[in-house]
C-alpha cells in the first residue's frame, strides 16, 4: 500500500470519489423511482440493494476495462498521408470511452439547459410492484450508469501507479457515501444545478483527455505532428479550481438569501 504515501494519489482519490458521488445521482434518482413502486417498508432496502449491486457492477467493469488497456501491442498500423498510427486494444478502448464521455456529457448538458430532465420521461404514477421486479429494473439501470463511471475513473487514474485499487477505492468508497446519504445527497445535488453542470463539463474535459491520450499511446502524427498526452495534474487543477469557485458562489447565495 506504498502508492497511499504519495500525495498524487489521495489527490486523484479524493476527486474521483466526489465525481463518483456527482455523477451516480442519476443512478440514484432512476432506484428512488423503482423502489417508489414499492411499499415505503421496502423502499430502503431495495435503494441499498440497487446501490450495492452499482458497486460489485463497476469494480467488475473496472477489472475488465483495466484488463483490456494493459493491451499494448499495437493490433493494426494507420499510415495514410495524413495520419499515422499503431492502434492497440489500449488505445482503441481510451478512444472509444473518450467519444463516449464527450457524447454523454453533451447530451446531458443539453437535456439540462432544455429542461428535459430523466425524470419527467417516466410517468408520476406508481404502480405497486414485488421487490424482485423492482431489484430487476435496478440491475438494468446499474449496467447502463456504470459506463460513464467507470470511464470517467479509467480517465482520471490511467497512468498513475497502483490505478485499479484507487479506482477500486473510490467506487466503495462513493457508494458507502450514498447508501448512506442517498437521499439528501439527490436533494442537495437537485437544488444546486450548477454542481451537475461541473460535473459534466468535467466529463467533457476527461472525454478530450482520453482521446488525446489514445492517440498518444498509438504513437499517432498528425500531419507529421506527434500528438502528445495532457498531463493529469492540469485536469485536477481545473477541477479544484472550479470546486473552490463554486463553493464560494454557494455561500455568496446563502448570504444573499438570509
Amino acid at each position: 500500500m506504498e502508492i497511499f504515501t504519495q500525495m498524487d494519489t489521495w489527490i486523484a482519490l479524493l476527486t474521483l470519489t466526489f465525481l463518483e458521488i456527482v455523477l451516480g445521482i442519476d443512478n440514484i434518482i432512476f432506484i428512488s423511482i423503482a423502489a417508489g413502486k414499492l411499499p415505503k417498508n421496502q423502499i430502503k432496502k431495495a435503494t441499498n440493494i440497487g446501490l450495492f449491486l452499482a458497486m460489485i457492477f463497476r469494480i467488475f467493469l473496472l477489472i475488465g476495462v483495466s484488463y483490456l488497456i494493459s493491451l499494448k501491442e499495437p493490433i493494426f498500423i494507420i499510415d495514410s498521408l495524413w495520419l499515422k498510427a499503431g492502434v492497440s486494444g489500449q488505445s482503441l478502448i481510451l478512444f472509444g470511452g473518450g467519444l463516449f464521455l464527450l457524447y454523454k456529457s453533451t447530451r446531458e448538458i443539453h437535456q439540462k439547459v432544455e429542461g428535459l430532465e430523466h425524470i419527467n420521461e417516466i410517468s408520476s404514477k406508481k404502480l405497486k410492484s414485488s421487490l424482485n421486479s423492482v431489484i430487476l429494473q435496478i440491475v438494468l439501470i446499474d449496467i447502463v450508469f456504470s459506463f460513464d463511471s467507470v470511464l470517467t475513473a479509467v480517465g482520471m487514474t490511467n497512468g498513475v501507479p497502483g490505478a485499479l485499487i484507487i479506482m477500486i477505492t473510490a467506487v466503495i468508497i462513493s457508494i458507502l457515501i450514498m447508501m448512506i446519504f442517498a437521499k439528501p445527497i439527490g436533494i442537495f445535488v437537485n437544488n444546486h444545478p450548477t454542481i451537475q453542470m461541473l460535473a459534466l463539463s468535467f466529463l467533457l474535459l476527461i472525454g478530450f483527455m482520453l482521446v488525446t491520450e489514445s492517440a498518444h499511446l498509438a504513437n499517432a502524427e498528425i500531419f507529421g505532428k506527434h500528438v502528445g498526452a495532457i498531463p493529469k495534474g492540469y485536469l485536477y487543477f481545473a477541477i479544484a479550481f472550479s470546486l473552490g469557485v463554486e463553493a464560494l458562489n454557494l455561500k455568496v447565495r446563502k448570504k444573499s438569501i438570509n
